[in-house]
């Protein structure tokens, strides 16, 4: 029995023609490419350098600079949980007493929060429905503070005999 390879060879070239088609009709051209493709060839061709903003999250404080200069308190960083607040009777509050400037408020949100900050002069909290864990420095030894739920705790200057100047570090509360 004899087998003919012709239609063998008329599938193979029609198979060979339309991958040629689909090249030549620009499946590749720049007219199909994504728009943020096309954007960034034409700030190529147009020597631009603009690049969009980095979507990385650093964590760093809002408005710290502003909150810096208004009320003095340098904000670092943390999770978004434990925010500055006005010192009223609102729910879930930390209260600060310093010796160089009016009392200090944050409002803990959720079940925890993380808050990193510079504050000198600290010398007591109050908790109200959280407990907290405060960290300090006092020259170059560190200190730390357990806060009990809704209770006020001499810290830094108030808790050392020597009554040396504490800096506020962090604040970690938990319920």
């Amino acid at each position: 029995m004899r087998i003919s390879l012709r239609p063998l060879a008329v599938g193979l070239t029609g198979s060979a023609l339309a991958v040629g088609a689909l090249v030549l009709s620009g499946a590749a051209s720049a007219a199909d490419q994504p728009t943020g493709s096309r954007a960034a060839q034409a700030s190529a061709a147009s020597g631009s350098s603009e690049q969009p903003p980095s979507a990385i999250e650093d964590f760093s404080y809002p408005g710290a600079d502003k909150i810096l200069k208004e009320k003095n308190l340098k904000l670092k960083h943390g999770d978004g949980h434990i925010v500055l607040a006005e010192c009223d009777s609102s729910p879930n509050l930390l209260k600060f007493v310093a010796r160089d400037r009016a009392d200090f408020c944050f409002k803990v949100i959720g079940d925890s929060g993380y808050l990193a900050l510079e504050v000198p002069a600290v010398g007591g909290v109050q908790s109200h429905d959280y407990k907290a864990k405060v960290n300090m420095t006092v020259g170059t030894e560190k200190k730390s503070f357990d806060i009990p739920k809704n209770s006020w705790k001499g810290i830094g200057e108030n808790a050392d005999p020597a009554g040396r100047e504490h800096t506020l570090l962090e604040i970690i509360a938990s319920k």
